[in-house]
């Protein structure tokens, strides 16, 4: 499951917009709460709503962005939209949302159920809602709804992030912090967090050992040319960068780099491809993370970065770039869906100009049953009638720490 907190906003437009979704029997009302008299009358207009918050965030001068929008997205239809309301209630409980004047709306429209909360963030006394480190506690609270052991589920990462074949200590790292974890070496220790807290342990010696274990398999290097050198000739294989807002919204800053081919690589085959660069400057190297086989390899192994980011072969259709420069202005952001991307475009019916383009957000530590935390199974988006599931889950960019997966 993952939940999301879109970006600030000065107007309430989140409320028109999930309306209109209710309108066109795409999303259904599924609670009002603590809007007092308004909530006796019938035939209520969105614009009632929105004039409710707006009195209640004039209560305080200093705050500019008062709109309180969230969504909480669940894997398919494996939760209803019962069930998706009650995880909405008590999570808007722990941000300290209680009582708060809040809609649920529930959306049907897209692969993945998925409940949006709209509030304001100015309470009642006039107080802005403590905001601290809110997209870390916003994970730490929907853990605790669900019952999620953040430190057990840790360590199964751990345990199977060992599985794997690696040869340097770099490439162990990078297993784990593809899956939002950050690692901290100590003299003795690689010690692992997330969430904000440190989960686990493990002694360095444990991770020499599997390194000295390493065996290069040459067959599935072979076996992953083909594959590269197959599909590079179907999908563009030309980077583009991942940027995110920096403070203000004026300006961004690169995060990482990916292409069209790299996400069909992980859609299609479950192997991950770690471009490595300096700051903004060109990728000079990568890493595939094979989770299929549980292996990592360095990129140049398999084929040279050159090669592997070569402009379009004849035949091939350009690409637009996934940042979709339209989306950096008025987004829409709908569709949280967990497999292939699919990018479409999106009509202006569906646009809603109240969120800027999205960043990205921890993943969520459950476990599917595959071996493979949910961050390289749920990270592919399917862009269709409009795209919320940019905003949730990202397009490819879970947080690699620049100081790891950038720099090798």
């Amino acid at each position: 499951m993952i939940v999301k907190i879109l970006n600030k906003s000065a107007a309430f437009k989140g409320v028109s917009y999930n309306t209109s979704k209710v309108e066109k029997d795409k999303g259904e009302l599924m609670m009002v709460q603590n809007f007092g008299a308004l909530q006796g009358l019938d035939h209520l207009r969105p614009q009632d709503y929105i004039n409710y918050l707006e009195a209640q965030s004039a209560r305080s001068t200093r705050t500019k962005f008062p709109q309180f929008h969230a969504v909480i997205s669940a894997k398919g239809r494996s939760h209803s939209k019962e069930q998706l309301t009650d995880i909405a209630e008590q999570w808007l409980k722990g941000m300290g949302y209680k009582d708060q004047p809040y809609l649920l709306i529930f959306h049907k429209d897209t692969k993945n159920n998925h409940i949006h909360m709209i509030t304001t963030r100015v309470g009642k006394d006039g107080r802005k809602i403590p905001d601290s480190y809110e997209k870390i506690r916003s994970y730490q609270v929907l853990n605790r709804v669900l019952g999620i052991d953040e430190k057990k589920v840790a360590l199964a990462d751990l345990k199977n992030a060992l599985l794997y074949n690696f040869s340097t200590r770099a490439q162990f790292m990078m297993i784990l912090e593809a899956q939002g974890y950050a690692l901290t070496l100590s003299p003795t220790d690689y010690k692992i967090s997330k969430f904000g807290k440190e989960l686990a342990q493990i002694p360095i010696t444990k991770v020499d050992e599997r390194i000295a274990d390493h065996q290069k398999d040459k067959e599935r290097i072979s076996q992953l040319r083909a594959i590269i050198e197959k599909y590079r000739l179907q999908t563009n294989p030309a980077i583009y960068t991942i940027s995110r807002d920096l403070p203000g919204g004026k300006t961004k800053t690169i995060t990482s780099y990916s292409s069209k081919l790299a996400e069909m690589l992980k859609a299609k085959f479950v192997v991950q491809i770690l471009f490595h660069a300096k700051d903004d400057k060109h990728p000079y190297g990568y890493t595939i993370l094979d989770h299929a086989q549980k292996a990592v390899f360095k990129g140049g192994e398999v084929m040279s970065l050159k090669e592997f980011i070569d402009p379009l072969q004849p035949g091939v259709k350009e690409e637009t770039s996934p940042e979709f420069s339209g989306i950096m202005k008025e987004i829409s952001q709908d569709n949280l869906a967990f497999d292939e991307e699919t990018p479409n475009e999106y009509s202006s019916e569906n646009q809603n100009p109240d969120e800027t383009h999205a960043i990205t957000t921890e993943p969520s530590p459950e476990q599917d049953g595959t071996g493979i935390s949910p961050v390289m199974s749920e990270l592919q988006i399917d862009i269709a009638d409009d795209i919320d599931d940019e905003a949730i889950h990202g397009r490819n960019r879970r947080k690699k720490r620049k100081s790891r997966t950038n720099t090798r």
